[in-house]
């Protein structure tokens, strides 16, 4: 009764849309989750990003569960994960392409989820990683230890938006540090982040992992831009 009055007075609003929720609607509406563009990569065994990074990084399985469109819905979405407070639309992301992989042969031996680092300045500045909650949900659904203290940010990095893949490779090559790397060694790791736009800071993070001994490794992102197959 209580949150019946709460939400009649401050109604909830999906994220991508701004249309009121009902009740038992969190964050996203039906009709919205509906027109989210699905990748289904983990789905249909797909290549598609493992090419990407041919030649750069060996990746055992690799998926996102979004295309990303400029302007489309899923930009807006990590948006407000990112920059407005919405830490929430990581646990639902999080819950839900969680719920898939638990489905797929090829990510049952997963040990450990990593998620990509923040920079002490950045989680100081925004108080959260938009990526953890993300990974969080993940390492649950895949019954996999969660880790984050094995890779940091050690420089911060401006904006990458308008540079090219390789000015952002040499923008973040040397920001991420390995600590310990013994304990992820000879285990499947699967390496978490929002979105893969030229897929640099990935690899140099990938780089980083690699230095464990016999370390297999995986990717999942919320989303991945459509442009980076042009």
């Amino acid at each position: 009764m209580f949150f019946s009055l709460l939400n009649l007075f401050f109604p909830k609003t999906c994220q991508a849309c701004g249309l009121v929720l009902s009740d038992n609607t969190l964050q996203i509406c039906i009709s919205c989750r509906h027109e989210l563009p699905l990748t289904n990569y983990h789905y249909d065994n797909s290549e598609a990003i493992k090419k990407i990074f041919y030649g750069r990084v060996e990746l055992k399985e690799a998926t996102a569960l979004f295309y990303f469109y400029k302007g489309g819905k899923v930009q807006k979405l990590l948006h407000k994960l990112k920059y407005k407070g919405q830490e929430d639309l990581g646990l639902l992301f999080g819950k839900w392409l969680g719920a898939e992989l638990v489905e797929c042969k090829s990510f049952s031996e997963v040990a450990v989820v990593i998620p990509v680092p923040a920079h002490p300045s950045k989680l100081k500045q925004r108080g959260y990683n938009q990526v953890a909650l993300f990974a969080q949900y993940l390492a649950i659904s895949l019954n996999a230890k969660y880790e984050d203290s094995v890779l940091l940010k050690s420089t911060f990095t401006q904006t990458q938006v308008f540079q090219s893949r390789e000015e952002r490779f040499q923008s973040v090559s040397n920001s991420f540090v390995g600590v310990n790397l013994y304990k992820i060694d000879h285990l499947h790791v699967l390496l978490v982040d929002d979105v893969i736009t030229t897929g640099a800071t990935i690899e140099a993070c990938a780089l980083v992992l690699k230095k464990a001994t016999n370390l297999r490794l995986s990717l999942a992102t919320i989303a991945i831009t459509h442009s980076i197959f042009r």
